[in-house]
């Protein structure tokens, strides 16, 4: 019997020396198997709206400009971030096991980064495209074409998969001491340097270059532009160009802030500063919550989607008739 004992707790112990233990978002009673069905709901919403939406964007030859090439990737990484977020914490839940691999926290943080850069600077490129369309509409087809949309969001994804992958083996480099518990409900980097028993603090200050290059500079390039934006909208002479013109950037701007908010929040705050129950809710709001949003703003602000919804369906609705 005591030798059995001894087997099983070395096997627990090796286990434990490679897992991480995620304790998760919620608790496992009613009110956590409700709360896991809300976000169930999210989840699918989240992926069925942003898939139709870039479905819409191909199909409707009047969605194939830069502005709608943009948000078309922009909804792609929201479909990819939320699908390496939740699938991991709803199975750990309904199996009761909380534990998920060395490699697996790994690639979840690997993904989660690249996501979360690429996201800022397609925001910061959708800004750019509605300044050059209201403010230099005449010399839109130069500043900003098709070719050019392309390569921005070419760079996007570039640039964000570069310094996802210098952090992530920064990350993992660290030795990680004790119990290995993230009390979070996936791996991000602010939870995961607290488990670490080595000093973090040079990692901590060369990362604020990071953050300042994803956050503050594309940040203050969109405050930027949506000022000189509003500057050219209130001279404008019609009433109806400028409502649509309000209509298309308040969107984007809603957008904006929802994401940006909590996201600077978490990662440029010092390391003392972050308590688990903060960084749960934050992280709720940009890895779950916008991009289940994301689609429903730009499809109900928009004209342009709307129809094209529209005329989509009624192509499909004749087809079956």
């Amino acid at each position: 019997m005591k030798s059995e004992i001894t087997l099983t707790w070395k096997k627990e112990n090796e286990t434990f020396a490679t897992d991480f233990i995620l304790l998760g978002l919620l608790h496992r009673n009613l009110y956590g198997w409700l709360l896991l069905t809300l976000i169930l709901i999210i989840f699918m919403v989240a992926i069925m709206g942003n898939t139709v939406l870039i479905l819409l964007i191909h199909l409707n030859s009047r969605l194939h400009t830069p502005m709608y090439l943009l948000l078309s990737h922009l909804s792609f990484t929201d479909v990819l971030h939320i699908s390496n977020i939740v699938p991991k914490m709803v199975s750990n839940f309904i199996s009761g096991q909380q534990s998920i691999t060395f490699a697996g926290c790994g690639f979840q943080i690997l993904l989660s980064l690249i996501f979360l850069g690429t996201e800022c600077l397609l925001l910061t490129a959708m800004s750019y495209d509605r300044y050059v369309a209201i403010c230099h509409p005449l010399r839109y087809p130069i500043f900003m074409n098709h070719r050019i949309s392309v390569h921005m969001a070419a760079a996007c994804w570039f640039v964000g998969t570069i310094n996802s992958i210098i952090h992530t083996i920064y990350v993992l480099h660290f030795p990680f001491c004790g119990t290995r518990v993230i009390d979070h409900f996936f791996c991000e980097v602010p939870a995961m340097l607290k488990l670490s028993c080595a000093d973090t603090t040079p990692y901590e200050r060369g990362s604020y270059v990071s953050e300042i290059f994803f956050l503050l500079i594309p940040f203050s390039i969109i405050l930027a532009s949506y000022g000189q934006i509003v500057h050219t909208v209130l001279h404008m002479k019609s009433v109806e160009a400028q409502k649509k013109a309000f209509s298309t950037c308040s969107s984007h701007l809603t957008v904006v802030v929802m994401y940006y908010g909590p996201f600077t929040f978490t990662y440029m705050r010092p390391r003392s500063y972050h308590t688990p129950g903060q960084d749960k809710v934050l992280a709720v709001l940009y890895t779950i919550l916008t991009p289940m949003l994301n689609p429903i703003i730009y499809s109900l602000r928009n004209r342009d989607v709307l129809c094209g919804l529209k005329k989509v369906l009624g192509k499909v609705l004749r087809h079956r008739n």
